[in-house]
C-alpha cells in the first residue's frame, strides 16, 4: 500500500470528525444525545452511501438507453447524483424526526449536517484512493482539499437544508409539514445540482464556471451559517421568554431565568445548590420552554400540554429534593 494510500484514511476521517464535533458544540442551548448524533452520523458513513450506489446504478441503466453517451456523464453528475443522494441521506432525518429530541430547525440543522458529513466522509476516501493510486501526489493532495473544504461540506449544507425544513414542520400540521419538507428537499437538491453541474461545466473546459462555482458555495454556506446562528438567537429568546412564564407560574425562580437562557451562565458552576442535578435541571427547564413555544402549532396540543406538565412536575421535584435534602 503506498503512502499516499495510507494517508488517505486520516485525510478523510480526521478533518470530518472535526466539523462534526464543531456542528454538535455550536447547538449550545438543547445539544442533541451524542449516541443518536453519532448514529445519524454513522448512518451517513455506511448505509447511505451504498443505497445510493444501488438507485444511481438503476436508474443509470434507462437513462444510458436515451441519451447520448457525450451527454450521460453530465446528466449523471448534475441531476442524478442529487436526485439518489439526498433521498439517500434524507431517510434517516424523517426516522429521527419521530425522536423526542428532534424538537425544531436547529435540531434539523444538525442531523442534517451529521448525516451529510457521513456521507462526504465515506465518499471522500473512495475519491482519496482513487487519486493516490494515480501516483500524483499535487494531484491527489487538490482533491483532498477541494473534497474536504468544498463537497462534504456541500454534502452537509444540503442536507441540513433537509432536516431545517423537517425540523420547521415538526409541530405544523400535515399538509403545512409536506408543503415543508418538498421545499427542503428542493433546496438541497438545488444546491448538490448546482454544485456537481458547474463543476462538470468546469472539468469540460469552461473555466468561469469552475470559478462560479468555487465563489458560490462558500457565500451559500455563509448564509447557512448565518441562519443557524439566528436560530440559536431566537431559541435564547423562547428560552428567556417562557422561563419568565414559568418563573411567574412558580416553577421555578425567577433569577434562574437569566442564568438558564444564555449559554455560558448556564454552565458554570456555583449558581445552584450543590445537591441539585445541574445537567436534569438545566435539560427539564430547557425541555419545558420549547415545548411551550410548540404547543400552539402543535396538531396534538393536549399531548403537548400533558407533557409540560409533566416537565414542570420533574422540575420542582428537582429543586424541592435539593431543599429537603438540604434541611435533612
Amino acid at each position: 500500500m503506498s503512502p499516499l494510500t495510507l494517508a488517505s484514511i486520516p485525510c478523510a476521517v480526521v478533518p470530518i470528525l472535526g466539523f462534526l464535533w464543531l456542528i454538535w458544540w455550536l447547538d449550545r442551548y438543547d445539544r442533541e444525545p451524542l449516541p443518536l448524533f453519532l448514529g445519524v452520523f454513522a448512518y451517513g458513513a455506511v448505509v447511505a452511501p451504498p443505497l445510493a450506489l444501488i438507485a444511481s446504478w438503476s436508474f443509470s441503466i434507462p437513462l444510458a438507453a436515451i441519451v447520448h453517451p457525450d451527454v450521460l456523464p453530465g446528466m449523471q453528475a448534475t441531476f442524478l447524483a442529487p436526485l439518489v443522494e439526498e433521498p439517500a441521506k434524507g431517510v434517516v432525518l424523517l426516522l429521527v424526526a419521530r425522536s423526542r429530541h428532534f424538537d425544531n430547525v436547529t435540531d434539523g440543522f444538525v442531523y442534517g449536517a451529521a448525516v451529510g458529513l457521513g456521507f462526504g466522509m465515506s465518499e471522500n476516501l473512495l475519491y482519496f484512493v482513487g487519486a493516490a493510486a494515480e501516483g500524483d501526489a499535487l494531484a491527489w493532495m487538490t482533491t483532498v482539499a477541494i473534497r474536504t473544504l468544498y463537497s462534504a461540506l456541500m454534502h452537509a449544507a444540503a442536507s441540513s437544508l433537509l432536516g431545517a425544513a423537517i425540523g420547521l414542520g415538526r409541530f405544523r400540521p400535515p399538509p403545512l409539514r409536506a408543503l415543508l419538507l418538498t421545499l427542503g428537499a428542493v433546496a438541497a437538491l438545488g444546491v448538490h445540482g448546482l454544485w456537481n453541474g458547474l463543476l462538470t461545466l468546469a472539468q469540460d473546459g469552461v473555466a468561469l464556471a469552475g470559478a462560479l462555482d468555487f465563489f458560490l458555495f462558500p457565500l451559500e454556506f455563509a448564509a447557512l451559517v448565518a441562519v443557524f446562528q439566528l436560530c440559536l438567537v431566537l431559541e435564547h429568546r423562547i428560552l428567556r421568554g417562557e422561563l419568565q412564564a414559568e418563573a411567574a407560574l412558580g416553577t421555578l425562580p425567577a433569577e434562574h431565568v437569566r442564568m438558564l437562557s444564555r449559554y455560558l451562565l448556564r454552565s458554570r458552576r456555583g449558581w445552584l445548590p450543590s445537591s441539585v442535578d445541574h445537567h436534569a435541571y438545566v435539560r427539564l427547564a430547557t425541555t419545558l420552554a420549547l415545548r411551550r413555544s410548540q404547543r400552539a402549532a402543535s396538531p396534538d396540543p393536549d399531548a403537548v400540554g400533558a407533557e409540560i406538565g409533566r416537565l414542570r412536575q420533574e422540575i420542582r421535584a428537582v429543586l424541592s429534593g435539593s431543599s429537603r435534602r438540604a434541611g435533612d
